[in-house]
């Protein structure tokens, strides 16, 4: 429910934790733990299973929903999660976000930007991540390891 509310932009993540900390400590440590990853930049319940998953993972942190351009500052895209030490992007591409036809195109043109500037993207469907975990990991690893192996793209966050 609070990752629904900062991803329609009902509220932010510092009105939820205004009111959790209003609330005193009784009863709120259920909505304290789920804050964490909405802190960290993930906006949706499947973004916070990513975190937790990469947070298992002893990969290296990184950024959630940040934008990422070019060289030439031109936009690329805001990845669900970015590693910039070796210019790496996961995507939880959801069917109900991805499947019209306006959102099937998009995640394509987002994808072929993502080729055309060199990085390297893994897309995982939300419901693998509590399904299939161990299997998620594994992909994330090795997808991980592929863009080590690669010289890293010219490619920058927002300034």
């Amino acid at each position: 429910m609070m990752a629904e509310s900062v991803q329609r932009r009902f509220c932010t993540t510092d009105m939820l934790t205004h009111e959790l900390d209003q609330a005193g400590r009784t009863g709120t440590a259920l909505p304290r733990r789920a804050m964490t990853p909405l802190l960290a930049g993930a906006r949706s319940v499947a973004e916070a299973d990513a975190w937790r998953l990469w947070r298992r993972s002893g990969l290296p942190p990184g950024h959630w929903n940040v934008p990422v351009f070019d060289a030439n500052g031109n936009y690329i895209a805001t990845p669900d999660f970015w590693c910039d030490k070796c210019a790496f992007a996961w995507e939880i591409d959801s069917y109900r976000h991805h499947a019209d036809l306006y959102g099937h195109r998009a995640t394509v043109a987002r994808n072929a930007r993502y080729v055309a500037a060199g990085i390297v993207v893994l897309q995982t469907l939300p419901s693998r991540l509590r399904t299939e975990p161990a299997q998620v990991e594994h992909e994330l690893l090795a997808a991980f390891r592929t863009a080590q192996a690669r010289p890293r793209p010219n490619v920058k966050l927002a300034a």
